[in-house]
């Protein structure tokens, strides 16, 4: 289905219609070759048009860089980023200049990420040439081991340069596959298992680089879904090391990492039940004669329901959506002996017979997230297809007729990936659970603020600890509703703002009566002279209408006033999911000091702060007493 979006590419249109190219490119849903075809004609548009068109396209810096020949890879990187509504802007390196390209922090490669005013990343690709050169014959496992090791030791001394240069850009690497022309060089089997066995601890050292500032892509799951690691014609003729096909892979998983970068991760796995968890139609062959966990079909279905619980475990928030009557559905849930999920894994599930996407719109609403966060899978062409007309931000994932292949297509776009896993990600479900508690709570009462004296709010805000710099960078990660500037930090960029004597990162905790939300927002504070500026507030869209918000600001409003701050400024940086927020300071006492299509200016004057919400107990700690003055010039207007 690239026909629409060639045409627009012929007709000169694709930078005027740029926001139609994430769902054209959704419709391709998993063609492969008609994708990397898109990449084409995307590839040769001017970033700089597209912008000049539409200003607030999430554009990230992409350099390139690596040691083999990697002209395939711009067009899928393209591609791939298009996906998700980012616009990459790629930059190749020279060949066989990574070295230099990340050793040195004076390099074009690192002035370009400098240059990024938003997520920016650097792809160093690494390919078997890097090692299979060099070793002259006779050689055996224990000369390639000195040569893997020597240069194992200088990717980690360049990703060690990296990160402290490239300061909240993203290095990106990869393992190593291992060829058979260089196994089958070696006639002594044992010779040969120590090969094997060499390569893959250098690969593993690769992986060890991990962490927040450095990815590495495992080459090895994507060769073994029968993905070719190399063409011998474009590796010996190119010094293409990698196949065209393995570069396509690997840009897709960079597309994932940007993804998750620009706070785009998905939060909630919808499924559609019939032919989908379980074979059959339940409202014809009823819940005895469903397929789920005997016969070679029902098994399928079960080794389907045992990854989605796997992924429940970790934080997903799982539901489910399906055109049935609600009593047999919930008796299957609960009753079916070869059901492996149950209606407790859900915090909700909808059977009706309303159309999916309105089932789906409301249930966004009940959880208090966008739809945008959520993935649905289906096996209906038409459901699927209606979904992603009526509902854009849904990333929809067609499982097919045969159940076998339901596990590789809801996995191959890690939708839920993140950097890392915290406990508040894996207390998730059941927080979303206790929310249900808390509605029906709601009804017993007459008003909002009878209900809200009784909820009992509790909140504690607190200076951030290091056990909490990862919870407080996925906070800026992955909120956006209730995020006023939408600043993405890593880890490594809250600890360096959290050692900074002229800076607070706060972060917001509560509970009510029916259990402990855990971390639920941060607010970051920096003092220039006389002035408290408000960098960042951020607030779980769990927790929005109780008050919460406003006793937050209050005690920063109060504590600034304490701590003899004359004004406090903030500002509003508008994107597509944060709208609900645009008037959050001027709806608290706050003046309009600047207002443009790119963001506001707040100033609060500190002439009455706000009283404290009468229903919300909260409990300020600021740390020191006062922020120490930065040499920062006071902004005035």
């Amino acid at each position: 289905m690239s026909g629409p979006l060639t045409t627009l590419h012929q007709e000169g249109r694709l930078a005027a219609e740029w926001p139609a190219v994430r769902g054209l490119l959704a419709e391709l849903d998993g063609d492969d070759a008609a994708l990397l075809r898109a990449g084409r004609h995307l590839a040769r548009l001017d970033p700089a048009e597209v912008l000049a068109a539409h200003p607030a396209t999430p554009a990230p810096v992409v350099r390139v860089t690596g040691n083999g020949t990697l002209a395939a890879l711009g067009p899928a990187l393209t591609a791939e980023f298009a996906r998700h509504g980012l616009l990459a802007r790629v930059t190749p390196s020279d060949f066989g200049s990574w070295v230099f390209e990340l050793g040195d922090p004076g390099s074009a490669l690192y002035a370009g990420l400098a240059a990024a005013t938003g997520p920016a990343f650097a792809l160093c690709v690494l390919d078997p040439a890097l090692v299979t050169g060099e070793p002259a014959p006779p050689w055996r496992a224990g000369d390639v081991r000195r040569i893997l090791d020597e240069k194992v030791t200088l990717v980690e001394r360049l990703a060690e340069v990296f990160a402290a240069t490239a300061r909240g850009a993203t290095l990106v690497l990869n393992t190593l596959p291992l060829p058979r022309e260089l196994t089958g060089q070696l006639v002594d089997l044992r010779e040969r298992a120590r090969l094997g066995a060499v390569w893959r601890e250098a690969n593993a050292r690769l992986l060890r680089l991990s962490r927040p500032e450095v990815v590495v892509v495992d080459l090895d799951p994507l060769i073994a879904e029968g993905v070719p690691a190399r063409e011998p014609r474009q590796s010996v003729y190119a010094k293409a090391g990698l196949s065209d096909a393995l570069l396509a892979a690997y840009a897709r998983e960079t597309g994932h990492v940007a993804r998750q970068a620009y706070g785009l991760a998905k939060k909630c796995l919808v499924l559609d039940l019939d032919e989908t968890v379980w074979g059959g139609v339940l409202g014809e062959v009823g819940p005895e004669g469903i397929e789920a966990g005997e016969g070679y079909r029902g098994e399928a279905f079960l080794r389907f329901q045992k990854v989605v619980k796997q992924i429940g475990t970790q934080g997903v928030l799982l539901a489910a959506v399906s055109k049935n009557d609600a009593e047999p559905v919930l008796r299957t849930l609960r009753e079916h002996p070869g059901m492996l999920l149950r209606e407790e894994d859900f915090v909700q599930v909808r059977a009706n017979w309303r159309p999916k996407h309105d089932n789906l719109a409301e249930l966004a609403k009940d959880l208090n997230l966008g739809t945008d966060s959520f993935v649905f899978a289906d096996d209906s062409a038409f459901e699927c297809g209606l979904v992603r007309r009526e509902l854009p931000g849904v990333a929809v994932v067609r499982v097919t007729e045969e159940p076998a292949l339901h596990v590789e297509r809801l996995l191959r776009d890690g939708w839920f990936d993140v950097p890392r896993l915290t406990e508040d990600d894996v207390a998730r479900p059941a927080r979303y659970r206790e929310e249900r508690t808390r509605q029906d709570f709601l009804t017993t009462f007459d008003s909002l603020e009878d209900y809200l004296n009784e909820l009992g709010v509790e909140v504690r805000l607190a200076p951030a600890t290091p056990e909490r710099f990862a919870r407080v960078s996925q906070i800026t990660l992955r909120t956006n509703q209730f995020n006023l500037t939408t600043r993405r930090l890593q880890p490594a960029d809250v600890a360096a703002l959290a050692a900074d004597p002229g800076a607070r990162v706060l972060t917001i905790a509560s509970s009510d009566r029916f259990g402990d939300n855990g971390l639920v927002g941060a607010v970051f504070l920096r003092r220039d002279g006389d002035t408290l500026r408000i960098d960042n507030f951020l607030l779980s869209c769990r927790v929005f209408s109780r008050g919460i918000e406003q006793a937050v600001l209050g005690a920063v409003l109060r504590h600034a006033g304490e701590s003899g701050a004359r004004q406090v400024r903030a500002s509003y940086r508008p994107t597509a999911r944060n709208g609900k927020v645009a008037a959050f300071y001027p709806g608290n006492g706050f003046e309009t000091v600047r207002d443009g299509p790119d963001g506001a200016e707040f100033r609060h004057v500190l002439a009455g702060p706000p009283p404290p919400v009468a229903h919300v107990r909260l409990t300020a700690d600021f740390g020191d007493p006062g922020l120490h003055a930065t040499t920062a010039e006071q902004d005035t207007p």
